[in-house]
């Protein structure tokens, strides 16, 4: 293992892990911008609560946006239902926004049982007013206010939720909730965007190597990185905390968190496994980090940065595990499949700083210093020119808020082609939008229709010739019934002539004439 350690303890372990968990899970640090939205609350009836401008409000991080779209419904209050139970309602006609008080239970707890009660989106009203809204807030009685505003955060079980989320402020919420008790029809558009100021979007992807939530996005989205091509510009960030802040430097200058630093507990991180004596360490976490921001300073200067994305793949496949995580072997076979220069790599993270002097690390120190200017306190997230994507951290909602972000009529046309499909995946990889089950290719319908055609345009024809060869067999019978001709002058002259009909048969150049 790379690590950078005093041996301490078990006790002291405790303490230390607890603390640098803490910091590792972003209660050490800068508070979120939480401000920064991406979507829009307008109320379009009743009328007197409309808002040229729209309601503030926040986001949930769970659930998929529509980026580029919007949800305009009539809302329902759910009232004393506070939706921490399953619930079926017959008057809840889909589609719905569902308003719900806060409390009680989870976020998600709520937004999943409203989602299969039919609610096409979820409106949160908070129940306790802000203290930075103190003068503005009527709380309720023997209500303290709250000095940080509620996060809407995944409880761990948020990845079956698919319907958006949003969070209003109590002075807000309460006059909705008295048009519901003054029998009002209220309807509100829930709407998503990205700022799209031209033909090139910027985004960022917050992420760490024992980062598994994201794992099976950073497998597949290569391939949307390749369409997209240089019109996407990517900058990828490793989440490590302060140690310094965390307390893991005593003041003889050495580690006190055991083996969760580098650098003599300056950059830290969590330890995968939860074992401090087996497998993957913080340090090692750190360590690995380092590498991918330098692999992505030798290769990713285009913004794609294709051997980063290939190194991720190869990586995960053959040393992510406890034994060959760390191991300077694996990590290199890795680079060799993915074309990347290990001693490049090497020398790169030496140049930084390295890991094992106590003095700082300037790759490190960036992604502390970017780290704190975004407020990242949640990990896996992703920046779209500059603001936050909201949802669960998959293909489909990724790609969709990257295609948002490019102003009207300048998006790649991969886009265009895969953006308003079905499975955003299959299109990018194959090239074309699958069709849904139940549903028909346009193509496919179009040479149906054209080969249902000339059957029945063949059998027609058929049709038609074999009546007029009845009608011509008939005519026939008839003339040798009724209307016996005779040739050059008779029947009983020994010339063997017959009728006109039989003649025609017998000799094309003999023509009979009827009189």
């Amino acid at each position: 293992m790379t690590t950078s350690t005093t041996i301490n303890t078990r006790s002291n372990r405790g303490v230390n892990v607890g603390l640098s968990l803490l910091a590792a899970f972003g209660l050490i640090s800068a508070s979120v911008n939480a401000g920064k939205v991406s979507s829009s609350v307008k109320v379009h009836l009743p009328k007197e609560l409309t808002r040229t401008s729209g309601y503030d409000h926040r986001e949930a991080l769970f659930g998929i946006p529509p980026y580029g779209g919007s949800i305009q419904q009539n809302v329902i209050y759910a009232g004393s239902n506070d939706m921490c139970n399953p619930t079926t309602n017959s008057d809840w006609k889909s589609p719905f926004i569902l308003m719900v008080d806060r409390g009680s239970c989870s976020f998600v707890q709520k937004v999943r049982n409203a989602q299969h009660a039919g609610a096409a989106a979820v409106i949160i009203a908070d129940n306790a007013c802000q203290c930075k809204h103190e003068k503005i807030c009527t709380p309720e009685p023997d209500a303290i206010c709250e000095k940080h505003e509620p996060i809407m955060a995944d409880d761990g079980s948020g990845y079956d939720i698919t319907i958006p989320s949003v969070l209003l402020f109590k002075q807000d919420a309460d006059p909705i909730k008295e048009a519901f008790n003054n029998k009002h029809t209220v309807r509100i558009e829930l709407g998503w965007s990205l700022p799209n100021p031209d033909d090139h979007v910027e985004w960022d992807l917050w992420t760490s190597p024992t980062d598994y939530v994201s794992t099976t996005f950073k497998q597949e989205f290569k391939d949307a990185v390749l369409a997209l091509g240089s019109s996407a510009t990517l900058t990828p960030h490793m989440y490590v905390y302060d140690g310094l802040a965390a307390k893991c430097r005593n003041d003889d200058g050495k580690s006190e968190c055991f083996n969760l630093c580098t650098n003599e507990g300056r950059y830290c991180a969590a330890d995968p496994d939860n074992d401090l004596d087996y497998g993957i360490s913080g340090a090692d976490v750190v360590a690995e980090s380092v590498r991918r921001l330098c692999i992505w300073e030798l290769y990713g200067d285009d913004g794609v940065g294709i051997e980063w994305w290939n190194y991720i793949q190869a990586f995960h496949k053959q040393c992510d595990t406890s034994e060959l995580f760390m191991k300077d072997e694996c990590v290199k076979t890795a680079m060799e499949v993915a074309g990347v220069d290990f001693d490049a790599v090497q020398q790169c993270v030496y140049n930084h700083g390295g890991l094992d002097s106590p003095k700082p690390n300037d790759l490190l120190d960036k992604q502390l210093d970017d780290k704190e200017t975004n407020g990242i306190v949640i990990m896996p997230v992703v920046y779209v020119n500059g603001v936050a994507v909201r949802g669960q951290l998959e293909f489909a909602t990724i790609f969709k808020a990257i295609c948002s972000g490019y102003a009207p009529n300048t998006e790649p046309s991969i886009c265009a082609k895969c953006s308003k499909c079905s499975d955003e995946k299959a299109c990018v990889s194959t090239g074309k939008c699958p069709v849904s089950d139940g549903t028909v290719e346009q193509s496919t319908f179009a040479a149906s229709m054209a080969s249902v055609i000339l059957i029945f345009s063949a059998i027609g024809v058929g049709c038609y010739v074999r009546q007029q060869k009845i009608m011509k067999d008939q005519v026939r019978g008839m003339i040798k019934e009724y209307m016996p001709l005779e040739m050059n002058g008779g029947a009983g002259d020994g010339s063997g002539a017959g009728t006109a009909l039989e003649q025609d048969d017998d000799d094309d150049d003999v023509q009979g004439r009827f009189t």
